[in-house]
């Protein structure tokens, strides 16, 4: 791994297109999971990966226009300081309330990345970009509201939420009830629960667990 404040504006760049390539298809992943279930959420990622996508091509262009056609992969686990993120695709059914989390988290890191690159950068148009990629992160969670606003009406979002709580009790409470009726759950309560062994005390336990674990 190299330090962050080792790189080149060239490898600064390249590294750029890599984040905004990668939360852009993560933004994807998030809508193509929630449509089903949340289609009025995943139109809310699906403009989010719109604005990622607009933001590659423009450092694309001013890469070319400074280092020529090839792009080195440059990886955020390639550089210290970035955190580890889980891989959508091995998270099934997403969770709503997690996937606006992750989501602003994202937004968070990518804007940290770009003022810290903005700082360090030497040639005036490649500061510029940089700063002003700052900015539009900086702004893009009020983006988000506005498009949650417009998208998620107070009905849609009752909606939604109760397609969540449905999705939850056919996802883990009826499955958990099955399982106790067929014997293949346990029903003593697992080390460390509080609920006093009772039956159902430690169904709601378990349910609980699950559903932070979801979340």
């Amino acid at each position: 791994m190299k330090n962050f404040n080792a790189l080149s504006e060239r490898e600064t760049l390249a590294l750029a297109i890599s984040l905004e390539e990668e939360d852009e298809r993560v933004y994807a992943d998030f809508a193509e999971g929630l449509k089903q279930d949340f289609p009025a959420s995943a139109s809310v990622f699906n403009a989010m990966r719109g604005d990622e996508s607009g933001h590659r091509r423009r450092l694309i262009e001013l890469y070319r226009q400074k280092f020529g056609e090839h792009i080195p992969l440059i990886r955020r686990q390639d550089v210290k300081g970035f955190v580890p993120r889980k891989p959508v695709w091995l998270v099934r059914p997403l969770g709503l309330e997690a996937v606006r989390r992750q989501a602003r988290a994202i937004e968070v890191e990518t804007r940290r990345f770009y003022e810290r690159a903005a700082m360090r950068a030497q040639d005036a148009s490649v500061r510029q970009l940089l700063d002003d990629l700052a900015q539009e992160e900086r702004t893009h969670e009020d983006r988000a509201q506005e498009l949650n606003q417009e998208k998620l009406r107070p009905t849609v979002k009752e909606d939604e939420d109760r397609a969540r709580r449905r999705l939850f009790v056919l996802q883990i409470v009826q499955p958990g009830l099955a399982g106790l009726m067929d014997g293949s759950v346990s029903t003593l309560a697992p080390r460390g629960c509080s609920c006093n062994s009772e039956l159902l005390g430690c169904i709601s336990c378990r349910i609980g667990r699950i559903a932070r674990c979801r979340n």
